[in-house]
């Protein structure tokens, strides 16, 4: 199994109002949700569901699978 965690970015989409994510270490994956926590809840599903989809994990694989989620966004503040 592997050591390191599987990394997935998050980014904040101001014009769509939600948080993408994708991974290149996880292919196919690109999803999006309102908050960061109901992100992280879906990538908790679809990250072992696409691992075991690609053959990147056993299918008779039972254990931890981890993941880095990082995230970033960038607002604007207006000064007085």
């Amino acid at each position: 199994m592997r050591q390191t965690p599987y990394r997935v970015e998050a980014f904040w989409d101001r014009q769509a109002q939600v948080w993408v994510a994708e991974s290149e270490d996880v292919p196919g994956l690109a999803t999006e949700a309102n908050t960061i926590e109901v992100l992280t809840d879906k990538l908790k599903q679809m990250i072992p569901e696409l691992l075991l989809a690609n053959h990147l994990v056993s299918p008779d694989y039972a254990g931890p699978i981890t993941f880095e989620l990082t995230s970033r966004r960038q607002e604007l503040v207006q000064v007085p």
